[in-house]
């Protein structure tokens, strides 16, 4: 069976990727192999997941997928954009930044959001593949449902009343931004 190395150590992440990848993949998780996460440094989401595959890549002989992923708020100037995941981790959790982010929402009319994702391939021939996906839709009045991960709970997709985080994860899986991301990429790369 081959193996591909899904490069993030976010779970919910991992488990979408997982699912999305072929059943012939043997998936394989960098918290298995003990390594770390590479600093972020790049200005978008595509430089991003490039930087993650090729430091990944590093550490096995096989494949790898990267992911890098974010709610750009368009009365945010798009932010937190690349910095989604920093600024969970500045206010302790996700739903601490949620919180925020309704809160600095409170005044603002335009409430559309963008959730924008960028996933990297990258083979034994060491070049690498991107593809980018986006989800159109708003940002709540409140923190709804359960379900999904991150910024799940305050985000409404285009054409819907409820939020990813009310949403089945079966359907949720098949057109959020990396559903698409992967269409995307699977054109480029047959043995997803």
């Amino acid at each position: 069976m081959k193996k591909i190395l899904i490069g993030t150590h976010n779970k919910g992440k991992f488990k979408e990727i997982a699912y999305l990848l072929s059943k012939k993949l043997q998936k394989i998780s960098p918290l298995k192999l003990k390594i770390k996460s590479p600093k972020e440094t790049g200005k978008t989401f595509n430089s991003n997941s490039k930087l993650k595959v090729n430091f990944f890549s590093k550490y096995v002989r096989y494949p790898v997928i990267s992911d890098d992923s974010g709610l750009c708020i368009r009365a945010f100037n798009n932010k937190p954009g690349i910095y989604s995941a920093r600024l969970a981790k500045k206010h302790g959790s996700f739903l601490k930044a949620m919180k925020f982010i309704l809160k600095k929402m409170k005044k603002k009319k335009n409430r559309s959001a963008t959730f924008v994702c960028s996933l990297s391939f990258k083979d034994n021939k060491k070049k690498i593949i991107t593809a980018e996906g986006k989800l159109y839709g708003k940002i709540s009045d409140k923190i709804s449902g359960k379900n999904g991960f991150g910024y799940d709970p305050i985000f409404i997709p285009s054409n819907y009343k409820i939020t990813f985080g009310q949403m089945k994860k079966s359907k949720k899986i098949k057109m959020d931004h990396r559903f698409i991301a992967f269409g995307k990429l699977k054109k480029k790369v047959k043995i997803l």
